[in-house]
């Protein structure tokens, strides 16, 4: 089932288990279930501290579980997990073979304390690029707590599951059979989230360790984006001591599929640019923190920034580049049903219309692609436009006045997203020409309205516009003394990938000039 080629490189990762790992497959009928164990016998094939073997226990067939040194793990996987999933199968074998697990020591040592039990199911689709990441993390969660096991299930395996609980979108996570989350989510977010839910119980040690540092930085970069990159490879360049501290690394690039107007470079995806930019990072051994969150920042002449797992960072400067998200319609009905018909990322969440009437609101670059990309899929696309006219470029416009299941609404303000209980049932606007109101039947709405700047961590520490831009001179200084600021999240216009790192060069410049003066 796997090419020779795959098989080669899947042996080499395989190199480096040192634990013997078994592979029990559940017994029961699914169709499916003779192309699922050709695949896992693959998969053992490629070396020989793996072995597969069958458990009493009756299921649908599809479903198998992943034991290190024959003690469950807590991580299972219903389906096929092939596409983009087939590196998750990948790294929980390797981490199950006593592999290191990549998430922060903070968040990993405070999931480790957690006393209840948890157990996880994620919705995946195959062709979704933001569901590994969700399920990676909970895999890695329930490794380091037995009270933690997480189910990996394919969507398309299981229709009338997903009919049964109502999912339009994916990743869908759901705790104890509860609606966890839904939509894309980085490994801070589902930590954050988890503890609303949970506390972890009162220890004589330290939240993972650090309360006390010693160590100082000369130039700690928050964000992990091109901008932010580039911030930390200048400064490394330097001979500055730098640290990294990102939510993810790539940021909003990381979602993006193809990139054609970085000079010098004719074709990119976000994945790819993403892993060039980490092994600059670590070519430059640049230390990072990944999966964590900066929850508020202490100025003075040494700032201390605070992260949510409880460690605190000592550093000289700060460089802000936390980029920007998906802004939101902020309608009655859109945060109440994401992924049961609201979506943001038509490239995951499309096969779920398929032959159905969506509506994408927003008429730039991104809102036209995404319709475009959704008529191949769709019954029909309504392209909603609050402007006069769709602000996207022209080859884009051709395409759209080429297509045949694309109609466009401009002057319309969208009002309300109309649901019932369960599902998104149609989309209300104002028309701004007439003032009336009009609702169109659909069965999903994708937003692409533009981005809002991630800076609601210090907005009260450093000066920002109406629009929660972070404002910056033209040496990427902030109104603080050593706090600078470069990308999406400042005031600088045109949010360009290029335009972004080489305003992450300027801040990390600015900022070994004021540690030039400052010493």
């Amino acid at each position: 089932m796997l090419d020779e080629s795959t098989k080669e490189q899947v042996k080499q990762y395989f190199e480096r288990i040192k634990n013997p790992v078994q592979i029990q497959l559940f017994s029961g009928d699914h169709e499916k279930r003779e192309e699922l164990i050709e695949f896992l016998n693959d998969i053992v094939s490629l070396s020989s501290n793996l072995s597969l073997e069958n458990s009493a226990a009756i299921n649908d067939g599809l479903r198998f579980t992943i034991l290190s040194e024959g003690k469950p793990t807590g991580i299972e996987f219903s389906g096929i997990p092939m596409g983009h999933e087939f590196t998750s199968l990948i790294l929980a074998i390797l981490q199950s073979g006593g592999n290191p697990i990549k998430l922060e020591e903070g968040i990993l040592s405070t999931v480790s304390k957690l006393t209840e039990s948890l157990h996880f199911e994620t919705f995946i689709s195959l062709d979704c690029h933001n569901c590994p990441e969700v399920v990676q993390t909970l895999n890695s969660f329930a490794l380091v707590n037995p009270s933690i096991t997480h189910n990996m299930i394919d969507g398309a395996m299981y229709p009338e599951l997903v009919k049964e609980k109502n999912i339009q979108g994916v990743p869908a996570v759901f705790l104890n059979g509860k609606r966890f989350l839904s939509g894309k989510a980085e490994a801070s977010i589902i930590f954050d989230k988890l503890f609303e839910l949970y506390s972890v119980p009162e220890t004589t040690e330290d939240t993972a360790g650090h309360s006390n540092p010693t160590e100082i930085y000369d130039v700690t970069v928050i964000g992990g984006g091109p901008s932010g990159v580039t911030a930390a490879v200048y400064s490394a360049r330097k001979g500055l001591k730098t640290l990294v501290i990102a939510d993810r690394l790539g940021g909003q690039v990381k979602d993006t599929l193809g990139i054609e107007n970085i000079i010098s470079l004719p074709y990119t995806t976000g994945p790819e640019l993403t892993n060039v930019l980490s092994e600059q990072l670590n070519k430059n051994q640049i230390k990072k923190k990944e999966n964590v969150r900066v929850l508020k920042i202490e100025p003075g002449k040494l700032k201390t920034i605070h992260l949510n797992t409880g460690e605190r960072i000592v550093t000289k400067t700060v460089i802000l580049s936390t980029g920007a998200k998906w802004r939101e319609l902020n309608v009655p009905g859109e945060k109440e049903f994401v992924g049961k018909g609201v979506a943001y990322c038509p490239h995951c969440d499309g096969p779920f219309f398929k032959d159905k009437d969506v509506a994408v609101v927003g008429g730039g670059n991104s809102g036209v692609e995404a319709a475009l990309d959704l008529s191949g899929i769709v019954k029909s696309v309504t392209l909603i436009e609050f402007g006069d006219k769709l602000n996207a470029d022209k080859v884009l416009l051709d395409k759209v006045a080429e297509s045949s299941n694309i109609k466009t609404l401009v002057k319309a303000q969208t009002t309300e997203i109309q649901t019932n209980a369960e599902k998104v049932t149609g989309l209300t606007y104002k028309d701004r020409s007439s003032e009336k109101s009009e609702t169109i039947p659909l069965d999903g709405v994708f937003v692409q309205i533009g981005l809002v700047p991630n800076s609601s961590f210090v907005k009260d520490l450093v000066e920002t516009n109406r629009f929660g831009e972070i404002l910056v001179d033209e040496k990427c200084k902030t109104n603080v003394d050593g706090i600078f600021a470069c990308g999406d999240v400042t005031n600088t216009p045109y949010k360009q990938i290029i335009i972004a790192m080489g305003e992450g060069a300027k801040a990390a410049i600015s900022a070994f000039e004021y540690l030039l003066h400052a010493a």
